[in-house]
């Protein structure tokens, strides 16, 4: 009980019992040190520290590594900032007509666009997250990664129209990727959180299978990670038998072994913290100004700022609950993950 190295030595490989005899003939050896006997172990909290090689390919674990579709979108921002500097210039050509199109806060009125981290926009989140998919299709690398038979649309396909030779060669535009998640969001009756963390399981999917998306397979990659999505978010999940009578011609069966697969595939890792669901908002956000996509600007009523007094009231209490129970006040997000939406509020 006293002995500091008994529970480390009496695992060490030098003292194991031998398979084939009674007791090994005892051999007196040199005192061990600590890197033989693993006192020098690294304490738990040290050794959940994630280095940063393994954050840098794990974006839709950890919040502080970028994502990857923002990485992606990179290779045309130059081409974007030249259209927004001739959208610039046709804007004072407006001006100086009397035509604005632009909307400005001032001192009587503040406009204000209705899309936030815990209420986003649905319609223009499916847009960015549409052109994030673009993206991916789009700066794709050349090798391909691995490919995976279920995701294959020429082995299993969505309808019962053929599949053209050349469906695999062809990047699809960022209008037929809004139009598809659209069409599932909208029959589904899905929220905008859910596209959010579709896109997060996308990225994971492609870094933990190490698989890239590609015109063959990106509409039963989208399908599956929405699929999953809205039973891990939406508490009444849409069920798979669903989908059939969404897409008509594909099948249960079908639907199940994606599931299965997909999840196989992310090794069944489909949480998602409230600090990564910030990050891929906010880039969401980031790739949508890069790309002339603005959110709708709406004056802020009073009934708007009662709303938003309410919830700053709601968030104020807690923070101060949280300071009497003897907790460290925090930056992270994932210590707001408590504070939501009130019927009071909404009604």
């Amino acid at each position: 009980m006293g002995s500091t190295s008994s529970c480390c030595v009496s695992s060490s490989p030098k003292l194991r019992r031998n398979a084939h005899s009674r007791l090994e003939s005892h051999n007196p050896e040199p005192e061990l040190s600590r890197e033989d006997t693993g006192c020098n172990l690294q304490h738990i909290s040290d050794r959940e520290n994630v280095d940063e090689l393994n954050m840098a390919y794990n974006p839709s674990d950890h919040p502080q590594a970028s994502t990857i579709f923002l990485s992606k979108s990179q290779p045309d921002v130059r081409e974007k900032r030249k259209s927004l500097f001739i959208n610039h210039l046709t804007h004072i050509d407006e001006s100086k007509h009397g035509s604005r199109r632009r909307k400005h806060s001032s001192c009587s009125t503040i406009f204000l666009d209705d899309n936030t981290v815990s209420q986003p926009n649905l319609k223009f989140t499916i847009k960015c997250v549409s052109l994030a998919i673009y993206y991916h299709i789009k700066n794709r690398y050349t090798d391909g990664g691995m490919q995976q038979d279920i995701f294959d649309e020429k082995l299993h396909p969505l309808s019962k129209s053929e599949v053209p030779s050349d469906y695999d060669k062809h990047n699809p535009e960022q209008k037929q990727i809004y139009r598809f998640v659209r069409t599932l969001f909208s029959a589904a009756q899905l929220t905008a959180e859910c596209a959010i963390v579709t896109l997060v399981y996308v990225e994971r999917l492609l870094t933990y299978a190490d698989i890239d998306i590609g015109p063959g397979n990106w509409k039963r990659m989208l399908l599956g990670a929405i699929l999953l999505a809205s039973k891990v978010w939406d508490d009444q999940a849409v069920w798979n038998v669903d989908y059939c009578q969404i897409l008509k011609d594909i099948t249960v069966e079908d639907m199940n072994e994606l599931e299965r697969q997909f999840l196989e595939l992310l090794q069944f890792n489909i949480n998602v913290p409230s600090s990564v669901y910030a990050k891929y908002y906010f880039d969401l956000r980031s790739l949508s100004a890069t790309n002339n996509l603005s959110f709708p600007l709406e004056p802020l009523s009073q009934d708007k700022a009662q709303q938003l007094e309410a919830i700053s009231r709601l968030c104020d209490d807690k923070y101060k609950d949280a300071r009497r129970a003897g907790k460290k006040r925090s930056a992270s997000v994932d210590n707001l993950v408590g504070v939501r939406w009130v019927p009071a509020i909404l009604s």
